[in-house]
């Protein structure tokens, strides 16, 4: 027999199917690298409105190209949203551009604030990726491999 959907449950089976907003906040406030909805409603925007640098590093990421890895686009973090992010090799990769320059202080305690959790962030220029997409790549299978 297949169980009811959880519309056609009484109210008395539905208690507890469904998470109270208050115990979500809650489980907000014990996991600091949980992101809020808003985080992942934003990072939903930012795939759809990719740099081209993003893109074409993204074109060789993408499908597991890279050394059979899986890589996420634009993926949530606690408070941030990152570029890149392996989950085998906890690895984040940012590209910074010329907006980057201006808010170096930010990035470093972002980057501070990801590593104190567990994982591993790096950084490449767009010009990197722009004129050098294998050494970038190469980097990348490096950092995963521990090197």
């Amino acid at each position: 027999m297949l169980a009811p959907r959880l519309g056609e449950m009484s109210p008395q089976e539905t208690e507890g199917a469904v998470e109270h907003p208050q115990k979500r906040k809650a489980h907000l406030m014990d996991d600091p690298q949980r992101s809020s909805p808003a985080i992942y409603a934003r990072a939903r925007e930012l795939r759809k409105a990719q740099t081209p640098i993003e893109r074409r590093l993204w074109w060789r990421l993408r499908k597991r190209q890279l050394d059979g890895l899986h890589f996420r686009r634009q993926h949530p973090i606690g408070p941030f949203i990152v570029d890149f992010y392996c989950d085998k090799h906890r690895l984040i990769i940012e590209l910074d551009g010329p907006s980057h320059d201006e808010q170096v202080e930010y990035d470093e305690e972002r980057t501070a604030w990801l590593e104190a959790c567990g994982y591993r962030v790096i950084r490449f220029a767009n010009k990197q990726v722009r004129n050098n997409l294998e050494g970038v790549l190469e980097a990348i299978l490096m950092c995963c491999a521990g090197k």
